[in-house]
């Protein structure tokens, strides 16, 4: 973050200053006092779970030198008294922000999408970073509180701003974009299933993530798929230039999945580019292609993105993330999110990768939020699971089961389908069927925790 004295801040954020006004925050905000260390700002707020005002002393302790509190406490730091907490994280970030972006250097790229979101960020991250200064959010920080801490680790040299922007309503993409930053550079990846239960249908969907690109002024640029049919209608909605990826401008051929990653020759006017994806998986060239036209639009072109790319250390923890594990089986732990859309792409590379050679065998749990579309969507994903041959399908716990019942209806699948009602009953399941050279797609929405069974699996 950029240096600020406590005045600096409460000023800022309209609040009321006790303390030394010429104190000086030299970290960063965060709102977890675990993660303070000395200089930071440290932001107390009430929560569904606990009130952050019980930790300001041990924020304090590890070196916080300013808190942000909706309450008067007794510190010995300087507290800026506020309303609302998240109001001034918002507030803050916006100003902070502005004030580097008035430098002229800084250039923000905003991403959203129901699937791909925080690979696509980390790829532009190490598209960036090969050329300046780049923040991107740590993990999924997308939401009211993730987005905002990001954007504040900002300095006077930073060059690149990349904001992931995730929504549960309609009107919060809308809210980021014009309370904490309006973006130069806008992706759009994909309108699907994810959360579909708590926007009420897919067109709510649409609507949400067309927020991002709707009033982008006509000096912006925004980056559609044109794979997909509601995204691509995002066009007649911005004033911004439109680059697209996906089946024009930016596309692949050639694409190949294999247990190190992916593999595809990058087009774009007359000109190809070999490229070796670090991550596992075809729906992920996609999210490849997204990143390459923003950064080429941002001025870094893929004879720089490309190789900083196939450099980047790929997967996230739980995100299609390859573990070895014991007797020669292959572990594929992603069960971090999960939607039909996103179940359905790794069942796919599932099947890519063993094709015959190796054991195909699934762990799904469940899909959460899908509301009305729940019962409908595992059970075509159980169906798919048939269809692609999977060799041994294990669904675990009640919410799925839907998957399970699908299995059993589509085919001649009398043991190739079990069903497991916990995660601790699906390992003793697997411990005695898995064998050496089997890979092993582990998926599932967090809530489930199959992410655990993944590391378990896996000896870890």
């Amino acid at each position: 973050m950029i240096e600020l004295t406590a005045a600096d801040v409460a000023r800022l954020v309209g609040g009321e200053l006790t303390g030394d006004p010429d104190t000086v925050v030299t970290g960063e905000a965060q709102t977890d006092s675990r993660l303070v260390t000395p200089g930071d700002l440290f932001l107390a707020m009430p929560g569904t779970v606990t009130d952050g005002h019980r930790f300001a002393a041990a924020a304090v302790d590890a070196g916080a030198s300013l808190v942000i509190a909706e309450r008067e406490l007794e510190l010995p730091v300087p507290v800026v008294v506020v309303p609302s907490s998240l109001t001034a994280l918002w507030d803050l970030a916006r100003e902070v922000v502005a004030r580097v972006r008035a430098g002229g250097g800084l250039t923000v790229v905003a991403v959203t999408g129901s699937n791909g979101k925080t690979t696509t960020k980390n790829l532009l991250r190490a598209a960036f970073a090969a050329v300046g200064e780049t923040v991107a959010p740590a993990g999924s920080f997308n939401n009211e509180v993730g987005a905002p801490i990001s954007m504040l680790r900002v300095t006077e040299g930073t060059r690149f701003l990349v904001v992931e922007m995730g929504a549960d309503a309609i009107g919060e993409i809308d809210d980021m974009v014009h309370r904490l930053v309006m973006p130069d550079i806008a992706i759009v990846l994909k309108v699907g299933l994810a959360h579909v239960g708590m926007f009420g249908g897919p067109e709510a969907i649409f609507r949400a993530k067309s927020e991002l690109v709707r009033d982008l002024p006509e000096t912006a640029i925004a980056v559609l798929n044109g794979d997909d049919a509601r995204v691509a209608q995002m066009a007649g909605l911005t004033r911004a230039t439109v680059h697209w990826f996906g089946s024009a401008e930016w596309t692949a051929s050639g694409v190949e999945v294999t247990i190190d990653g992916t593999v595809f020759t990058l087009h774009h006017e007359d000109r190809a580019w070999p490229v070796r994806l670090p991550i596992i998986g075809e729906h992920h060239v996609t999210n490849a292609l997204a990143a390459i036209a923003a950064a080429d639009a941002a001025g870094v072109p893929p004879e720089v993105s490309v190789p900083a790319i196939e450099g980047s250390t790929g997967a996230e923890r739980w995100r299609m993330e390859r573990l070895e594990g014991p007797d020669g089986v292959t572990i594929i732990n992603d069960a971090y999110n999960a939607s039909p859309d996103s179940t359905s792409a790794a069942l796919r590379t599932l099947a890519e990768l063993t094709r015959g050679r190796r054991r195909a065998v699934a762990v799904l749990g469940h899909m959460a939020e899908l509301g009305d579309w729940s019962v409908e969507e595992h059970d075509r994903i159980g169906r798919q699971a048939v269809r692609l041959n999977i060799d041994l399908l294990v669904v675990v716990g009640p919410e799925a089961r839907a998957m399970y019942l699908a299995a059993q209806h589509e085919g001649s699948w009398g043991g190739e389908a079990v069903y497991a009602p916990s995660p601790d009953a699906a390992y003793d399941v697997l411990r005695g069927l898995l064998r050496s050279g089997d890979v092993v797609l582990v998926k599932s929405s967090k809530s489930a925790e199959l992410r655990f069974l993944g590391d378990r699996l896996a000896g870890r």
